[in-house]
């Protein structure tokens, strides 16, 4: 085969190669920008701030990230994951001993059986029961608001983290790209610089020997 041939053959690969890349990589990068803006407009439309720095409690400022955003408007799939496990995540330790939505709903349970029954044998201590009946309800209804806005701004978390990935994909492909595009203009200079006559790897003729 003629060496300009191979190398027009590889040049002309290479240049296909590079513009499937740099199509992948703006594929990329506009979905990247969709989940960035989708999850910022998401974020913004619901007027969560972080609280102001002088108003941090001490357990809260042991976080960096509160002490990092205090004051500002959460928009950002980091800023939701710093709410959603630093401030939430830490109150909600403190409410009901630290149990779930779905830990509170045994004691919630035995308390209104002990109520009924408190109430048909119109026991003494009914009125404690009831109390204490009320409290877990409330601890329980607190816990599920708190879950559930925690699990949202996690899953817009989880949202941003592949807009991310996407754009670091991007970054790759674009970086491809105009590598194969280098080595394929190099290949397309070669191979016009080379001789028509030239052949790749041509097998060297034995001397004769007298």
């Amino acid at each position: 085969m003629k060496r300009r041939t191979l190398d027009l053959l590889f040049s002309i690969g290479g240049l296909g190669l590079a513009v499937l890349l740099l199509v992948v990589g703006v594929v990329l990068t506009t979905n990247a920008n969709f989940a960035n803006h989708y999850v910022h407009d998401q974020l913004a439309a619901q007027h969560i701030s972080f609280t102001p720095a002088d108003k941090l409690s001490d357990e809260e400022k042991k976080s960096d990230c509160l002490r990092e955003y205090a004051g500002k408007q959460l928009t950002t799939g980091k800023q939701a994951e710093c709410y959603a496990n630093e401030y939430i995540g830490l109150h909600l330790t403190s409410i009901g001993g630290g149990k779930t939505y779905a830990d509170l709903g045994a004691p919630q349970t035995a308390l209104r059986e002990q109520v009924a029954q408190a109430e048909q044998a119109k026991a003494a201590n009914l009125a404690d029961l009831q109390k204490q009946l009320a409290d877990v309800s409330a601890q329980r209804e607190t816990v599920f608001k708190g879950e559930t806005l925690r699990g949202l701004l996690l899953t817009s978390y989880g949202f941003s983290e592949f807009g991310r990935k996407a754009e670091q994909g991007a970054l790759a492909m674009y970086l491809g790209a105009a590598l194969l595009l280098l080595l394929s203009v190099a290949g397309l200079v070669h191979a016009f610089r080379t001789p028509a006559s030239e052949t790749f790897a041509a097998p060297e003729r034995e001397r004769v020997t007298a």
